[in-house]
């Protein structure tokens, strides 16, 4: 892997910390895992995305841009199930996932719905992010040709979804209170990384 250009995909996302250059070969090596656990984020990111829609329905501009996102994601999963079913692997049970659970931690408690609303789109924004992250390097550097140009979809589809939940962020909320959360999501998202155990079987 180039080195260089990793911290570069990095920036543009405002990740501050790099997946770690050997997750690729981990996740080459455990790809029926990596395959399962990718479907169910897509299931899972449809499912999200229709609760912010029918908890914030007064929110017009939420409304519009959430709801073709529902399909879009809806449609990834059936993406992933006929890649899956090429390779004759069964979807089996949704697994735990440490990286998502650990974000949604880091969300304040007590808030009123209003607030509560900015800390979510600001998690949704961080898990595209690093979903995009990831895509990328399987994209750049999995063996098979197939698979590099199935990854590098998912990889832009997630790029866009990363600015759109941020944009919606900056609709709702000032854009100065919106810029400390996210620093702080980036940096909590940092060590959060760090003290997770590198796995090949998981997207995150």
């Amino acid at each position: 892997m180039n080195k260089k250009e990793q911290p570069t995909s990095v920036q543009m996302l405002g990740l501050e910390l790099p997946t770690d250059p050997r997750w690729v070969n981990l996740a080459e090596k455990e790809l029926e895992e990596v395959l399962t656990d990718h479907a169910f984020c897509e299931q899972k990111a449809a499912t999200y995305c229709i609760s912010l829609i029918q908890r914030y329905p007064d929110k017009e501009e939420l409304v519009k841009e959430l709801a073709p996102i529902v399909t879009e994601e809806w449609g990834h999963f059936r993406q992933v199930l006929r890649e899956m079913e090429k390779r004759n692997i069964k979807l089996g049970r949704q697994r735990k996932d440490e990286y998502v659970n650990g974000l949604k931690a880091f969300a304040r408690k007590g808030l009123g719905r209003e607030e509560k609303l900015l800390d979510e789109l600001l998690t949704c924004a961080l898990i595209e992010a690093r979903s995009c992250e990831r895509f990328r390097l399987l994209s750049l550097y999995l063996s098979e040709k197939d698979l590099r140009e199935f990854y590098h979809q998912f990889m832009v589809s997630e790029a866009g979804h990363y600015r759109l939940f941020l944009d919606l962020a900056r609709k709702y909320f000032p854009g100065e209170k919106v810029d400390k959360r996210w620093k702080e999501y980036l940096q909590y998202e940092a060590k959060l990384m760090q003290q997770l155990a590198l796995r090949g079987d998981r997207v995150h």
